[in-house]
Order: C-alpha cells, then structure tokens, then sequence
C-alpha cells in the first residue's frame, strides 16, 4: 500500500507498526534513506520510486519538528 498524505504514514509507523517516532529512530531513517546506495534504500526505491522516497523523507523531517527537534 503507498501512502499518499502524511497522516495515513504516520498511522502507519505509529500504530500499525508500533514504532515510536523518535528523534534516533527518525534521525536514522532520515539517514538511511538520503544514502541511496544504502541496500535497503534501493530496495526501497525499486519498489516505490525516488518521488515516493523523498516524499517519506520529507515525512519524517515533519515529524522531527513535530516532536519539537
């Protein structure tokens, strides 16, 4: 499933998932997914595409400020 708004991925990681969007866990993903030759990262994009890939990149710097970092 793509998530297409903000609310629905934030619904995803948060309650579906149970992961707490935390300032390391944020700040990881955020690093893991700028490194494009990062394995999972190419995963990531042969599956759901750049635009996709930053777009949840974006999410998770929403998220950052969100939680007030």
């Amino acid at each position: 499933m793509k998530l297409t708004t903000y609310e629905e991925w934030k619904h995803c990681i948060t309650v579906l998932c149970g992961i707490p969007l935390t300032t390391d866990y944020i700040n990881k993903r955020i690093g893991e997914l700028k490194d494009r030759n990062d394995y999972g990262t190419k995963k990531f994009i042969d599956t759901w595409g750049d635009a996709h890939v930053d777009k949840i990149i974006r999410w998770f710097e929403k998220a950052k400020v969100e939680i007030g970092h």
